[in-house]
């Protein structure tokens, strides 16, 4: 059996995984980043996590293989650099070739959503299909594609324009992908409805909940609000009108979304697979339109199974 390290980097926890050829973890660990630390500090909290995980694994160290990390942010993968890191502050960090040195074995550097869609392959949701789009919704819109279980590198396609002059992206162009269907896009409609309605069920349970979220639109169409039900409408539009672009682009087998909002389950993906099929170019095959299911899992597996070349 061989086994192989993959680490997740997050703004809040760095998390560390022993992958077995299967793709199983079979010992893992967390730690606090501390993102505010210089990168080099961070660095040695890494390998801190990683022996943890390799301890708790009950794996002899000789026998790894290899290892993946998986980081948000610009990503060189080809040279192992992280070339900004905009939630921890880090650019031009060599990590790669110090993680290298660090366990003696090769180590490959994937971004983030490319590592946790490789996962979703290995592993979960899109687990034995030939090619797998991941999608996930949450502060931004992550996305990764997958063929024959290797990486597409380069999918930021948050940030493909599905409205002419839209609303502001972070990225500073107008009508992104990520301005209508994060979870930030759908939080800002449902503010946009609460103050054209403030009297409503919607704001109401706003109010009861205490903060509005990517469930609360939701949960007031659940109660029977007419208004909620037209922004959810009008968000599965925005959300079926991207995937239709990339389905008839890449024509995957499987497209797997992730994020908060996915936890709706067929709330969300029964009226949109509806929108999708009746848009989709005509002769392209209809993929199969589920949720992610490995949660945290799948960047600990993507990384790790990513370096199984090495």
């Amino acid at each position: 059996m061989e086994y192989y390290i993959g680490v997740d980097i997050g703004g809040t926890n760095l998390k560390a995984g022993i992958v077995n050829s299967y793709g199983e973890i079979i010992g893992e660990a967390d730690i606090p980043t501390g993102a505010e630390r210089p990168q080099e500090i961070v660095l040695q909290d890494i390998f801190k996590v990683v022996r943890e995980a390799i301890k708790n694994s009950g794996v002899n160290q000789n026998d790894i293989k290899a290892a993946g990390l998986g980081s948000p942010g610009m990503i060189d993968s080809k040279n192992g650099i992280v070339i900004r890191n905009y939630n921890l502050g880090w650019k031009d960090f060599e990590i790669a070739k110090l993680m290298s040195k660090e366990f003696n074995i090769p180590v490959t550097l994937e971004n983030d959503a490319d590592a946790a869609a490789l996962g979703e392959v290995i592993s979960g949701s899109a687990k034995g299909a030939d090619s797998a789009m991941i999608i996930t919704l949450g502060t931004g819109v992550g996305s990764g594609f997958v063929i024959n279980e290797k990486i597409f590198r380069g999918c930021e396609w948050g940030h493909m324009v599905i409205v002419k002059d839209g609303k502001k992206c972070t990225c500073g162009r107008n009508g992104c992908f990520e301005s209508y269907c994060s979870a930030t896009g759908l939080i800002n409609m449902t503010k946009e409805k609460i103050s054209e309605f403030p009297n409503g069920i919607l704001a109401e349970t706003a109010k009861s909940e205490g903060k509005i979220t990517g469930r609360t639109v939701f949960d007031a169409a659940d109660k029977g609000d007419e208004n909620a039900k037209i922004l959810i409408d009008e968000y599965l539009n925005y959300l079926a009108c991207g995937l239709v672009n990339l389905i008839n682009g890449l024509q995957p087998e499987v497209v797997s979304i992730g994020g908060g909002i996915a936890k709706q389950g067929e709330k969300l993906l029964s009226p949109l697979r509806e929108k999708v099929k009746a848009e989709v170019f005509g002769g392209i095959k209809m993929p199969k339109i589920v949720t992610c299911t490995l949660g945290y899992k799948a960047g600990l597996i993507g990384a790790a199974m990513a370096a199984r070349n090495l």
